[in-house]
């Protein structure tokens, strides 16, 4: 009986020595979040442009404290000068300053009233033709109107195939140049395509825009004193990569990227129709550098060393796509990576925008992982349509399973989360913490199978409550804040000289729908003609729900024209 009244006499000092830890537990945890989520907003801070100024100068500001940041943290320097590794990627190329059109004294303006094709030769013509006549000796001029309503003409090919045919015929009969100008209803969907490799015409061939022919070109009776330069120059995209390594000894490494340019810096945006900074916007953009930097301390600390890593800030145009191209091509040891983490932006995630996971098809274990550390602070949704992120789609093509991290529908900044109406900062850290535990449990299984999403079966649920389904299907065109439809295609970001390729079609989407396959090449969305990835998406961004509108693709040497409705 003593015993149990001893027992009973001392229970009360052991609960609260109990509780007393357990605070003392939570204190300190609560201690270090605030550690991290202070560094968090440093590192935004200082990641951040606010104003057209900041933009000049951005890249350069970003490198330097994103290698600083990099060296505090003890990473090894990965790039070809320190941490930093500079590249120049040939983009085709682009109108020379020295191409000009002069008619009749009047200087029309480049790509507004006129522009050369791709294909023109780079000379300087002078001349005095009518419209009407074609004689030898001076430029000769073509309606496309009659062409596009000539059934029997546009047989013979695409409106491209028909012009260059139309070239060698004119130069043979002593054309000195060839004009060409649409007075029709029907989309001709003629731009300058800087990636063409065709080889150059014989003589120059220039497009007159509908606004130049109003202003220049209405009297086709008119002798026209024409005076024309053609010059073309090399356009190179220039950036910088970020990089910085952790060497654990390991066979294989993780490879965590999140991507800066100078689109950090957003300045334009209009408040109640006052332009204004808009840097909620650019602080979401600065979310991934910072969960990145914050990322490789953590895993630096870790008990994970079966891998290596290698953490990545991808610069240059394309949200970073440019900067992932050149360090595959020229840097990478493809065999040795295991997989890629790509942190989008993640800052305005909250209980409502739920934490947007993409790639999740590009390996069988992603879900069995996922699962096993779902945390019930984070609303997670699934994106099973495809890879279509850009710094994730050059990995999935290189046969790398990835992962893409973003805030789902992050592209709304007026709702972000927190009390200065910018970044959910508490947010932001559970995400880190989520792909931290995500990348230290698979940290045991080994090299993580890569699978094809073409060869995947639809997924309609990751887990359980918190990780619910995704409801709805997001195409690359939801995160540039501006296209509000999707054709439901995952575009091939890979250069091509007709357009842009479709390598994936999402099931059940508009695409599927009209019956567009991969391997497709997209050249018009109604009048707007498809040479790019940016093309695409600013074409995209011209429509809205309900707008019906038609597409023209190539398939092999057939073109195709559907009719679709958004």
């Amino acid at each position: 009986m003593k015993q149990w009244l001893l027992i009973l006499a001392f229970s009360p000092a052991i609960l609260f020595s109990q509780s007393r830890k357990e605070r003392k537990a939570i204190e300190a945890r609560q201690k270090a979040d605030q550690v991290v989520i202070n560094s968090l907003k440093s590192h935004i801070q200082n990641l951040t442009g606010n104003s057209q100024s900041d933009n000049a100068g951005f890249e350069a500001k970003a490198t330097e404290y994103l290698s600083n940041q990099f060296k505090a943290i003890g990473l090894q320097p990965k790039g070809s000068d320190g941490y930093i590794q500079s590249y120049n990627i040939d983009d085709g190329k682009k109108i020379d300053a020295s191409t000009f059109l002069r008619v009749n004294d009047k200087l029309l303006e480049v790509n507004k009233e006129f522009f050369p094709l791709s294909y023109s030769a780079e000379k300087k013509v002078k001349g005095t033709p009518a419209m009407a006549l074609r004689e030898r000796g001076v430029p000769w001029f073509v309606d496309l109107k009659d062409w596009l309503e000539d059934g029997s003409k546009m047989q013979a090919g695409n409106i491209e195939d028909v012009i260059k045919k139309e070239i060698a015929r004119v130069a043979d009969k002593g054309a000195t140049a060839l004009f060409l100008y649409n007075s029709g209803t029907t989309t001709d969907g003629l731009s300058f395509n800087g990636k063409d490799k065709n080889p150059a015409s014989p003589i120059p061939v220039i497009y007159v825009t509908a606004d130049g022919v109003k202003k220049y070109f209405t009297d086709r009776s008119e002798t026209l004193d024409i005076d024309l330069n053609v010059a073309f120059k090399n356009n190179f995209l220039k950036g910088s990569n970020v990089i910085g390594g952790i060497d654990n000894g390991a066979a294989s490494a993780i490879i965590i990227g999140a991507h800066y340019d100078q689109g950090q810096a957003e300045p334009n945006t209009k408040i109640d129709g006052v332009a204004r900074a808009n840097t909620a916007g650019a602080d979401d953009n600065a979310s991934g550098l910072a969960t990145l930097i914050e990322l490789a301390r953590m895993l630096s600390a870790s008990k994970a060393k079966n891998n290596n890593y290698v953490f990545i800030a991808f610069g240059g145009p394309d949200k970073g796509a440019t900067g992932v191209s050149y360090w595959l091509n020229n840097t990478a040891n493809i065999a040795t990576i295991n997989y890629m983490v790509n942190l989008d932006m993640v800052g305005s995630y909250n209980d409502s925008k739920k934490l947007l996971m993409q790639g999740y098809n590009t390996s069988p274990i992603w879900k069995e992982l996922i699962t096993s550390v779902a945390d019930k602070q984070i609303q997670l949704s699934a994106d099973n349509s495809g890879v279509n992120n850009e710094l994730a789609d050059g990995f999935y093509k290189k046969g790398i399973p990835d992962l893409s991290f973003s805030s789902s529908g992050h592209a709304d900044y007026s709702t972000s989360a927190d009390e200065e109406g910018k970044i959910n900062y508490a947010g932001t850290l559970q995400i880190l913490k989520f792909v931290s535990q995500l990348i230290e449990i698979a940290d045991s299984r080994g090299k993580i199978a890569y699978t094809r999403i073409s060869q995947t079966t639809p997924v309609t649920k990751v887990a359980e409550q918190p990780v619910t389904r995704l409801e709805k299907a997001y195409n690359v065109a939801t995160f540039t804040a501006k296209s509000t439809v999707s054709l439901g295609v995952i575009p091939d970001r890979t250069p091509t000289e007709q357009g842009l390729k479709i390598s994936g079609v999402t099931p059940k989407k508009l695409a599927s729908k009209i019956g567009l396959q991969p391997g497709d090449v997209l050249t018009t969305l109604g009048t707007y003609h498809i040479s790019d990835f940016k093309s695409y998406m600013y074409a995209l961004s011209k429509f809205k729900a309900g707008d019906k509108t038609t597409l023209r693709i190539k398939r092999g040497k057939d073109d195709r024209e559907f009719t679709v409705e958004f």
